[in-house]
């Protein structure tokens, strides 16, 4: 899997750390971390959570091109 530097980006952009999102999200710092890292294939719902969190849509943070 490669890493998911879009969700970095767009949670910087927000100024959230990774235990901000996690909290917001309701997953570990650590989910988001590996997520982040592409260490794990986060499930449809947890990606729609994030995506809600970030205001942002699923193809903006999980579509590879």
């Amino acid at each position: 899997m490669a890493k998911n530097l879009k969700l970095r980006a767009a949670r910087a952009a927000k100024d959230l750390t990774q235990e901000d999102l996690a909290a917001r999200a309701g997953v570990t710092r650590q989910t988001i971390g590996a997520i982040e890292k592409g260490n794990y294939n986060p499930t449809v719902q947890l990606c729609i959570t994030i995506c809600k969190v970030l205001d942002c849509t699923l193809d903006d943070l999980f579509w590879e091109e």
